[in-house]
C-alpha cells in the first residue's frame, strides 16, 4: 500500500503569483501539487491552465513531510487543485462533502480582507464540549464559507487567515490526546524496559539510593502534558484534523505565530521562569520538541519560497533528507541541535516575519521565543535582530500599517497599569523585599503582555508616532495591532498625548480577537470587566505612577465592553478606508443545517 496523508494539505503563504502547500504523509514518498485554473476541467482543455509543484518529503523523528512550492502562477485567480502521493491522488479526498480546495493568488488592486483570530482547543463539537467551551468559529466559518462556495457567492473570499497564537495548547489537553499519551507512553516504556532508554528512563546507577521507580516518578514528564515530538506531531495532527477545519486551512491561505501554549504557560515570562522550569528534568526535551514542531508544522509555511531557500536550517533539513546513507536521513538531530540554540540564544533566529498585500503591509512580531528576561531590570519583548527588524518595518510609504502579535499590545488601562508596576516592583523599585511575591503574582495572572516590557512597549509606541507624524515616510491611513491571548475581544482606539503627531490624520488602535474556541472562566470575566471601567484605570494609574512609572505617551479607551464568544474577526482594507467586523456561533437547534454565523460588532477604523 503506498503513502497516505497524515495531515494537509495546508495551504500556506501565497502571493501574486506564488503559493506554498505543506502536508504530511505517513511515509517517504514523492508529493505533487497539480493546480488549474476554474473552468479547465483537465489538461487537455487548457495546458497552459495546470501548474504543477513536486517535492520529496524529509523526515524528522520518523515524520516526513514536504512543502510543495507552485510559481509563475496568474495573479488575482482562483485555481482548483489536488495533491498526489507517489503519484497516487490522495486530495480531495473520494465522497468529500467540500466544495474543491482553491488556492488563490493575491491581486494587489482588490480589497484585502484580513480574518484573524488566536486561541483555539479541538473538541468533538459534543453538547457537553460546546457547553463548555462554546461553538468552534473555525469549523462554523468553513461550513459557512463552502455553503457560499457552493453557491457561487464568492465575493467574500477571505485574502488570508492569520492565527496568531496557541494554535495548539501543549500543556491543557483534551481527552482525546490524554488517551494517546497514556498508550504512546505505555509502549515507550515498554520498549526500554531493560535496556538504557532517553533521558526520562534512565536507571539509576551503582550506589543511587533511589530506587528504579522512585527515580522514574522524579524524572516523567507529567501525565497532561506533551513533551516529545511524537506527542507534539499528534497534538497537531488532533488540532487540525476535524473534516471542517482541514478543509479550510487547505483552502484559505494561512499564517501563524506561536504564544506561550504552544509550548507551554508562561513560557518566557521571566527569568525567573526559565532557571524554575530548566530544573525540571523534562523541560530540556520539551522545549526542543515543542520548538523544532513548532518550526516544521507553523514556521515553515510563513516563510516565501525564497525565504525558505535562504533559510540556514531548511537548508541543513533538506541536507539530510539528501544523505546518502539511510540510516541518516532523519533530520532529528540537525533540528534539535537548532532548537536548543534557539532556546538558549534569542538573537540567533528570527520567527518573525513580513507579508505584502498591495498598499498594506503586515508585520507578523513573535513576541515569546526572542524575549530577553534574564535580568529582571533590562528585559526586552524581542531580541537585538527582532527590534531592529520590527523598527526597519515601522515607517509609512503604505496606506495601511498593521502590526500583529499573540500579545496585545493595548489592553485594558487598568491592566496595563497594573503590569507596568508590576514589572517595576519584581526589578525592585520597592525594595527587595516584596519582588517575590510580585514574581508569584505575575505567573498567576499572566502579567507578561507589552505593559510588562515597558521599555519595548515604549520604543514601539515612540516609532508608531513617528509613523503617524510622517518623520518615517508619508503617513498611512492606519497604524492597527492584531492581538490575541487574553480570551476577550475589543477593539481599543488610541491616540497622542503629545508631540508632533497629534494633529496627525493616522488612526491607531488595537483589534484583538481571543478566543476562536476556549473559554475565560467567570472569575476572570468579572475581573477583565472591572478593569475596562474608569475608576479601574484610575487606580491603576496611581500604582504604577507609585513605582516610578511614566505615562504612556499614547492614551487609548475601549470601543465598546469586551466580547467574550468564541469569534472570528475580518479586516477589510480597501484604498485608505478601513473596517473591522467581529464574528460569532450564537446558539441555534440540533436541527440546524450548520452552526450558524452572525456579526457581533461592526466598527469604521478609517475613510
Amino acid at each position: 500500500m503506498g503513502a497516505a496523508l497524515r495531515l494537509g494539505p495546508l495551504l500556506r503563504n501565497v502571493a501574486d503569483t506564488t503559493a506554498t502547500v505543506w502536508v504530511e504523509a505517513d511515509a517517504p514518498c514523492r508529493v505533487t501539487v497539480r493546480a488549474r485554473t476554474q473552468g479547465a476541467a483537465d489538461a487537455a482543455e487548457a495546458d497552459t491552465a495546470v501548474f504543477t509543484a513536486d517535492a520529496p518529503t524529509f523526515t524528522v523523528h520518523g515524520h516526513h513531510y514536504a512543502l510543495c512550492e507552485l510559481s509563475g502562477l496568474p495573479p488575482g485567480a482562483a485555481l482548483a487543485y489536488e495533491v498526489l502521493l507517489d503519484g497516487t491522488p490522495v486530495w480531495p479526498e473520494p465522497d468529500s462533502a467540500h466544495p474543491p480546495s482553491l488556492l488563490r493568488t493575491l491581486d494587489h488592486a482588490a480589497p484585502a480582507r484580513i480574518v484573524f483570530g488566536s486561541c483555539h482547543t479541538p473538541t468533538d463539537h459534543s453538547p457537553a464540549a460546546v457547553e463548555r467551551y462554546g461553538p468552534d468559529m473555525l469549523r462554523a466559518y468553513a461550513l459557512r464559507l463552502a455553503e457560499r462556495r457552493r453557491a457561487g457567492a464568492d465575493t467574500e473570499e477571505p485574502t488570508v487567515l492569520l492565527l496568531i497564537g496557541d494554535q495548539v495548547y501543549a500543556d491543557e489537553l483534551q481527552p482525546r490526546m490524554l488517551e494517546f499519551l497514556r498508550a504512546h507512553r505505555a509502549r515507550d516504556v515498554g520498549a526500554h524496559a531493560g535496556a538504557d532508554g532517553p533521558e526520562d528512563h534512565r536507571r539509576t546507577g551503582p550506589g543511587d539510593p533511589a530506587a528504579p521507580a522512585d527515580r522514574l516518578r522524579r524524572t516523567r514528564p507529567p501525565d497532561d502534558e506533551v513533551v516529545s515530538f511524537d506527542e507534539y506531531a499528534e497534538l497537531y495532527r488532533q488540532a487540525w484534523s476535524d473534516p471542517d477545519v482541514r478543509w479550510l486551512l487547505s483552502t484559505v491561505p494561512t499564517l501563524m505565530l506561536f504564544d506561550d501554549h504552544d509550548i507551554r504557560d508562561d513560557w518566557n515570562t521571566s527569568g525567573s521562569w526559565r532557571r524554575d522550569i530548566a530544573r525540571t528534568p523534562w523541560w530540556a526535551r520539551r522545549i526542543t520538541a515543542g520548538l523544532g514542531a513548532y518550526w516544521v508544522y507553523q514556521h515553515l509555511g510563513n516563510l516565501t519560497p525564497d525565504q525558505r531557500a535562504a533559510d540556514p536550517v531548511y537548508a541543513d533539513v533538506r541536507a539530510a533528507a539528501d544523505d546518502p546513507a539511510p540510516g541518516r536521513r532523519d533530520a532529528a538531530p540537525v533540528l534539535d541541535a537548532f532548537a536548543r540554540r534557539a532556546d538558549a540564544e534569542p538573537a540567533a533566529y528570527l520567527w518573525s516575519y513580513r507579508l505584502d498585500i498591495g498598499r498594506t503591509r503586515v508585520l507578523m512580531v513573535d513576541t515569546r521565543c526572542g524575549r530577553e528576561v534574564e535580568d529582571d531590570a533590562h528585559r526586552s519583548m524581542l531580541d537585538r535582530n527582532g527590534t531592529a527588524w520590527l523598527d526597519q518595518g515601522l515607517t509609512g510609504g503604505v496606506d495601511h500599517l498593521v502590526v500583529a502579535s499573540g500579545l496585545p499590545v493595548l489592553l485594558p488601562t487598568a491592566v496595563h497599569h497594573l503590569e507596568a508596576w508590576n514589572e517595576a516592583v519584581c526589578a525592585g523599585a520597592w525594595g527587595r523585599a516584596p519582588r517575590g511575591l510580585a514574581e508569584r503574582l505575575r505567573r498567576a495572572i499572566d502579567l507578561e503582555h507589552w505593559a510588562a516590557f515597558q521599555r519595548s512597549f515604549r520604543s514601539l509606541a515612540d516609532s508608531v508616532l513617528e509613523v503617524a507624524a510622517g518623520e518615517r515616510g508619508t503617513p498611512p491611513a492606519t497604524v492597527l495591532f492584531l492581538g490575541g491571548d487574553v480570551h476577550f475581544s475589543y477593539l481599543a482606539r488610541a491616540r497622542p498625548r503629545d508631540g508632533a503627531a497629534r494633529g496627525s490624520a493616522t488612526r491607531i488602535a488595537q483589534l484583538v480577537c481571543s478566543p476562536t474556541c476556549n473559554r475565560l472562566p467567570p472569575l476572570m470575566r468579572r475581573l477583565t470587566r472591572l478593569s475596562t471601567l474608569r475608576v479601574g484605570g484610575a487606580v491603576g494609574a496611581l500604582l504604577s505612577r507609585a513605582a516610578g512609572i511614566r505615562r504612556p505617551r499614547l492614551a487609548w479607551r475601549l470601543d465598546g465592553p469586551p466580547k467574550y464568544q468564541n469569534t472570528l474577526a475580518t479586516l477589510v482594507l480597501e484604498g485608505r478606508a478601513a473596517e473591522v467586523h467581529w464574528e460569532h456561533s450564537p446558539a441555534a437547534p440540533p436541527s440546524a443545517p450548520r452552526p450558524p454565523v452572525a456579526e457581533l460588532v461592526r466598527r469604521r477604523l478609517s475613510g
